[in-house]
């Protein structure tokens, strides 16, 4: 079962609720986006992407899931979860 989420109007009460403590609330504004990815820029080369990842968690990557790094790809972000 999917978790529940609060509404909207749940949401602008919590708002109001920490605004009147004094706590500071940010609001996050979806970034624009476009349905094609950028064409601007080359992609970086897959083993300097490999690198950026912390030698533990490429280990432990490598344990779990057998993981393996093969190729860097541009896809649309209507293809990502939010």
């Amino acid at each position: 079962m999917a978790p529940l989420w609060p509404d909207e109007t749940a949401e602008a009460d919590f708002i109001a609720e920490a605004r009147a403590r004094g706590e500071p609330v940010v609001v996050a504004r979806p970034a624009a986006e476009s349905d094609e990815p950028s064409e601007g820029k080359p992609l970086p080369p897959l083993e300097e992407l490999v690198q950026r990842i912390p030698d533990e968690v490429r280990e432990t990557l490598e344990d779990l899931f057998r993981a393996r790094f093969v190729a860097v790809r541009r896809i649309p972000g209507k293809a990502l979860k939010e």
